[in-house]
């Protein structure tokens, strides 16, 4: 490695932010990666365009709220996302639908304005040191049971119903 070489792979290693490091893809982006800046006001502080395009099977209307914006990454060009890791609303949980109370006691905390959304499960900013930004400690995956737990105790292992540690990168009570 030349001399010059050597002095800016340096120089950038020292100079990246700490949140560089952290632990999944949305590292890569900046703030702005997903909020806008200066106007940003209501709906106006996400800079993604939301996909409006897709249709939720269970609701057989377009996605809403905070899942429509994850969707517009998170979903094929052909529809109405950038193909950024695409999910199938048909072969995950369910997302963008209020929840069945005989199906899951689904916390306070998890929902958003009644509903379940991405964000109820994920906390997408790269401070979320959890296995996918799940907001609960998983091992990595191992231990899927403390993440389903939160909304399905009937059905989880019960050593894995202890208080479970919620992540959330913010307050969101302010």
């Amino acid at each position: 490695m030349s001399w010059f070489r050597f002095f800016i792979v340096s120089f950038v290693l020292l100079c990246l932010p700490a949140f560089a490091f952290a632990f999944g893809p949305h590292d890569d982006l900046s703030c702005t990666g997903c909020h806008s800046i200066h106007n940003a006001k209501g709906k106006l502080i996400f800079a993604v365009k939301a996909n409006t395009k897709l249709i939720n099977p269970k609701t057989k209307l377009p996605y809403s709220g905070v899942t429509a914006l994850c969707l517009g990454c998170h979903q094929t060009p052909n529809n109405g996302g950038m193909g950024i890791a695409p999910i199938s609303p048909e072969h995950s949980h369910p997302f963008d639908v209020v929840p069945n109370p005989k199906v899951a006691k689904v916390p306070a905390s998890a929902l958003r304005d009644g509903k379940l959304e991405c964000v109820g499960c994920h906390d997408p900013h790269p401070s979320n040191p959890n296995y996918k930004y799940l907001r609960v400690d998983t091992a990595g995956g191992a231990k899927m049971q403390n993440f389903c737990a939160m909304c399905h105790p009937a059905k989880a292992d019960p050593s894995s119903l202890k208080k479970l540690n919620v992540f959330s990168s913010m307050d969101e009570r302010k």
